[in-house]
């Protein structure tokens, strides 16, 4: 008889396959055949939404400063044209997080902007 040697390392994909499927809907978490399906097509989904993430929170930044800068008078485009008129080297990000976090820090990078 033959030794089989493929027992252990085929049961061991196979749990690896149904703990990655965990919290799928119906058979997918449970059904080999259709978790490996599912399982990789949300390898892919991951993989591309990991790149549109950088790109919806530069879009979240954008809108914030937006509703920020409008209570001084001027709207987004107009400040971050300012910004760079006057040199001031801060990312969208920082001012994004300025503008919730610290309103006083914010109001005085927006006046000295300008005035």
């Amino acid at each position: 008889m033959p030794r089989a040697k493929t027992r252990v390392p085929s049961r061991e994909r196979r749990k690896n396959i149904l703990k990655a499927a965990k919290g799928f809907y119906g058979r997918r978490k449970s059904n080999i055949r259709l978790a490996i399906d599912a399982v990789a097509h949300a390898g892919q989904y991951a993989y591309a939404h990991r790149r549109d993430k950088k790109g919806d929170f530069r879009s979240l930044w954008i809108t914030r400063l937006n509703a920020a800068v409008r209570e001084f008078g001027i709207n987004y485009s107009q400040f971050i044209n300012l910004l760079n008129k006057a040199d001031l080297k801060l990312n969208r990000k920082v001012l994004a997080d300025l503008a919730v976090n610290d309103p006083a820090a914010f109001a005085a990078i927006v006046n000295k902007v300008k005035g």
